[in-house]
């Protein structure tokens, strides 16, 4: 199992623009009120300036059972229109938690059939075991993890940078 110590620290300011994908085969997982509700060793990263990554994962390693498609569309000028969906637990509703690129745009294509959860909606998300921290803001959905260096993009005074 690989550690944020055993990794090279990275800095999103090096990440660059447009986003660049990256295969992980690092144990992502994702728990909500005591369901796992994705595990995988084949996620992908998508890195961008400013932002700490995001994790998409194969809906065949997501409980897909548990997903609601949900109201409303944003668009990305480089990843193309993505679709919401709410995470639908026995007794309990986590409004827009994940979100996915059905029909993604050149050369993001990897993505189609893939979803990214918000940390900050989900009780818990690991990648190689380390719990990760969610980025501050409610529209970006990074995974903070001990290998990853801000300052981010985000929260209160960052909207242009």
């Amino acid at each position: 199992m690989s550690s944020p110590r055993s990794r090279p620290s990275e800095s999103v300011w090096d990440y660059p623009r447009p986003p660049a994908i990256q295969e992980d085969g690092r144990r992502v997982t994702v728990e909500c009120s005591g369901e796992r509700v994705a595990d995988t060793v084949r996620a992908v990263r998508v890195l961008e300036t400013s932002h700490p990554p995001v994790f998409y994962i194969p809906a065949a390693d997501v409980r897909t059972d548990l997903l609601q498609a949900a109201s409303g569309r944003t668009l990305c000028e480089w990843k193309g229109t993505a679709v919401y969906w709410d995470l639908c637990l026995a007794d309990e509703v986590r409004a827009r938690a994940v979100w996915s690129y059905p029909q993604p745009r050149v050369p993001y294509g990897v993505l189609a059939g893939r979803f990214a959860f918000y940390p900050s909606r989900v009780d818990s998300c690991t990648v190689a075991g380390e719990a990760v921290r969610a980025q501050e803001g409610d529209f970006y959905g990074g995974w903070i993890t001990g290998e990853v260096r801000g300052p981010f993009k985000g929260g209160p005074g960052t909207r242009f940078w």
